[in-house]
């Protein structure tokens, strides 16, 4: 019999006062890192550490962290394209019907992410590419890095000539202090509200290969109209819509900070384009993550102790197709405004309520499907179990139109969204 339970004791590296306020209104205990603890929120660069062979380091049943050992599968840039290309050979060689394809070979359901290319590797290939379409813009990205940084746009194969020493035989000689770049065709008819570009930023909680899937999100905007002009390739506030950089920006907003709520952008959208429209972008949004978790799955290394709070951007364009552009392992804690810090402290408070139930010290037997009571602002989006017992797979041919195999995601006569099972 236990007459009083533990408290939780806890430390982080990241130095954010949403987690810390987080722990202390549990009453949660704060202990040095060589110290004893039950839940670690950690920067990806010390879950290296944790996990890597060198260190030999074996986490207990009472301990619990915010990262899986390797996250990166999805939320390193070229291997996140590198899992959803093999996911769909896969589905093909299996005759899945997800893995259709129309008169041009495009892929009907799996067409979520802009074509993309490694560099150095593919870059044969991307040049094949580029001389199909030359008057495309493509986005350079470093496979490594966030926030903004290393990003460039190019046009023009020169650009991109001046990366390779060896012009005269046009293959990619890349030197060793290069690194590697993931270039993407760039979406050049984004959706524009009020003429600025903006991408969603949805949170997403894997407790284990199960998602749930966070509400309240919100979408950056940029701060200067957009342009697709090529002479203002270069003005990174008309194209990358990262606070990092748009706060430095002359027409930045320090009250909302440039953002709105998914919320706010579901409203405008059913109001300018209608709900049936706004309703079928959603369910297009829900599938594409639901999707990309799939396609890392099988080489997720799902600990037991782990669960992870990954932040996806998506660009919807001007036809109201959304795009996956990446997935984030540590989004940022920063709050840049009052409503920001909100919605991070209540995106927090909620992750713990599930990963940590009750508060109470972890145990990683734990069963990792959390009752409704504490999902707060998560709603399930999709539950392997749940999906199979339903029978979901018979209705995969069942829609046409709609990404295959969505079940009614919404009591559409009600109005009120309810809980889903995906395929």
């Amino acid at each position: 019999l236990r007459i009083m339970a533990g408290k939780v004791k806890w430390v982080t590296d990241i130095e954010k006062s949403v987690l810390i306020n987080n722990f202390e209104k549990r009453g949660w205990i704060q202990v040095a890192e060589n110290e004893d603890w039950n839940f670690y929120w950690m920067s990806v660069q010390t879950i290296r550490n944790v996990f890597s062979v060198e260190t030999g380091y074996r986490l207990s049943d009472d301990q619990i962290v915010n990262h899986f050992p390797n996250h990166y599968e999805l939320t390193r840039k070229d291997l996140m394209v590198k899992n959803i290309k093999r996911y769909r050979k896969e589905l093909e060689k299996e005759g899945s019907p997800l893995a259709e394809k129309d008169e041009n070979g495009k892929y009907i359901y799996l067409d979520f992410v802009p074509v993309t290319f490694m560099l150095p590797a593919d870059y044969n290939l991307f040049v094949e590419e580029f001389r199909k379409n030359p008057s495309s813009t493509w986005i350079m990205k470093p496979c490594g890095k966030a926030q903004g940084k290393g990003i460039f746009l190019i046009n023009k194969l020169s650009q991109i000539k001046k990366w390779s020493r060896d012009s005269k035989t046009s293959s990619f000689v890349s030197q060793s202090s290069k690194e590697a770049y993931v270039i993407s065709l760039y979406i050049n008819n984004p959706l524009l509200i009020g003429g600025k570009k903006f991408d969603l930023r949805l949170y997403v909680l894997v407790s284990t290969y199960r998602p749930l899937r966070y509400k309240l999100g919100f979408c950056r905007f940029c701060t200067v109209k957009y342009t697709p002009s090529t002479s203002e390739l270069d003005n990174m506030f008309v194209h990358l819509t990262n606070v990092a950089i748009q706060k430095h920006g002359d027409d930045y907003n320090h009250i909302h900070g440039g953002k709105w709520t998914v919320s706010n952008l579901r409203l405008y959208l059913e109001s300018t384009r209608g709900k049936e429209v706004t309703n079928k972008l959603f369910d297009e949004i829900h599938w594409i993550i639901v999707q990309s978790l799939k396609a890392v799955a099988p080489v997720m290394n799902n600990d037991k102790h782990c669960f992870e709070c990954y932040g996806y951007d998506i660009i919807i364009d001007d036809k109201l197709k959304p795009w996956l552009i990446e997935v984030n392992a540590s989004p940022s804690l920063t709050s840049s405004t009052a409503n920001d810090r909100i919605l991070k402290y209540n995106l927090i408070n909620d992750t713990l309520n599930i990963a940590v139930p009750n508060g109470e010290i972890p145990d990683c037997k734990w069963n990792k499907s959390p009752p409704k009571e504490v999902l707060g602002n998560y709603e399930v989006l999709y539950d392997e179990e749940m999906a199979q017992s339903d029978g979901t797979e018979r209705e995969l041919r069942a829609r046409p139109g709609q990404p295959t195999g969505l079940k009614g995601s919404r009591a559409r006569d009600s109005g009120k969204p309810v809980l889903t099972t995906w395929k």
